[in-house]
């Protein structure tokens, strides 16, 4: 269909929420918004749900059994086709530490899938969270494989990814990462410090050097404390600085949460999941690159105890935020689509509805579950108890 109406309950649009609308898609992009359909124009009518901007995952390792170090398209495919039934339109492929060689296979075949394209969430680019940390907060990656970051070591990721490289995860305080951080910035890569015992300084260090966000913050860096406002007390105190935040109630306590969101804003809040292959399946053990996790009650840990990733999905994600912490329902959807959509420089065509921007949404029942999804004006999901009436 090259133009037709939907009509919904809920359109979330870029600068609040209509209700009971239409919205015109043609050619795949946004026609016009609370526009009545005039002649023979086809419309689908979605009936009370919520039609909000597809949500945008920058951190997911995996889904669906799927994890970005198998270095294939059919696994990177598979993960496409399950986080877009979360109403996930565009995800960057995030890598975990392993060897340097099955780096070099994953950020490559990144670059592949990238350019070949996906049947369900559009693959945005790579995100290279791996190699570059400190031991003491290494979290699930595999210590034994970190390395420093050198100029010959970047330069060899960046011709793997051929400009498919979108972020870069690094801490701060080993050697030769605030030279990387500079390098990094001039070609055009997005770096984000993690996985750190960054102090305050060091972390501000980074920033100045063209760093631009925190790692899933509090896991897996230095905390808040009252002399030392260590890493995470940096980028809570930057104005600046994107914190992305996994809000499962887990990783980090709804209070802080709500911390998070008071002090940064949803402008800059990423939602993410940092979500392993293990999400959308049962209880179990699962790999994450080269560690074995063990999943229980949905909360995936090392043999050690320590949170590793998780079975989060982006729609849960914004619901936690509406239910858990009261902060408002369209803050909350820009955190998972406009707010990440930014970071990466695509905010003129995604991450929003607003009119001439690309027709990827998400509709959303009740309770925030997504039960379709759209990218460019076609269903890439459609919940199989989900109905809907075209005249």
């Amino acid at each position: 269909m090259n133009s037709f109406f939907l009509k919904v309950g809920e359109i979330f649009t870029e600068q609040g929420i209509i209700h009971d609308a239409f919205l015109q898609v043609s050619n795949g992009r946004i026609a016009s918004i609370n526009t009545p359909p005039v002649n023979d124009t086809k419309i689908i009518d979605l009936g009370e749900r919520k039609l909000v901007p597809g949500f945008i995952d920058l951190h997911i390792h995996g889904s669906g059994g799927c994890d970005v170090m198998d270095a294939s398209y059919a696994s990177m495919n598979t993960i496409s086709q399950t986080i877009a039934t979360n109403g996930v339109t565009g995800f960057l492929g995030t890598t975990v530490t392993s060897t340097w060689e099955v780096t070099l296979a994953a950020l490559k075949n990144i670059n592949c899938c990238y350019n070949k394209g996906m049947t369900g969430a559009e693959l945005l680019g790579g995100y290279s969270e791996g190699l570059f940390f400190s031991e003491r907060f290494k979290g699930a990656h595999a210590a034994e494989f970190f390395l420093l970051p050198t100029r010959e070591r970047l330069d060899a990721m960046l011709e793997a990814a051929k400009g498919s490289l979108k972020l870069l995860a690094i801490a701060p305080e080993i050697d030769g990462a605030i030279d990387a951080i500079n390098y990094l910035t001039r070609k055009g890569i997005k770096v984000m410090i993690g996985h750190t015992g960054a102090t305050y300084e060091q972390a501000n260090q980074a920033f100045e050097a063209g760093a631009v966000g925190g790692v899933h913050i509090f896991n897996q860096m230095l905390g808040l404390h009252h002399r030392q406002p260590g890493t995470a007390g940096a980028i809570l105190h930057n104005h600046d600085i994107i914190a992305e935040l996994i809000a499962d109630g887990v990783h980090v306590s709804p209070i802080i949460m709500d911390l998070v969101y008071r002090l940064k804003g949803a402008d800059k809040t990423a939602l993410i999941t940092d979500c392993i292959s293990a999400s959308g399946l049962n209880d179990g053990n699962y790999d994450l690159g080269l560690l074995t996790v063990t999943v229980k009650n949905g909360i995936a840990r090392t043999h050690t105890g320590a949170l590793a990733g998780s079975t989060l999905t982006l729609d849960k994600a914004v619901a936690n935020m509406i239910n858990l912490v009261h902060i408002a329902p369209l803050d909350a959807v820009h955190m998972a689509s406009l707010t990440p959509a930014t970071l990466l420089g695509i905010n003129e065509q995604v991450g929003s509805i607003k009119i001439g921007k690309r027709a990827n949404f998400a509709v959303l029942d009740k309770e925030y579950n997504a039960v379709m999804t759209w990218v460019d004006g076609n269903i890439t999901y459609q919940n199989d108890c989900y109905t809907h009436r075209t005249f």
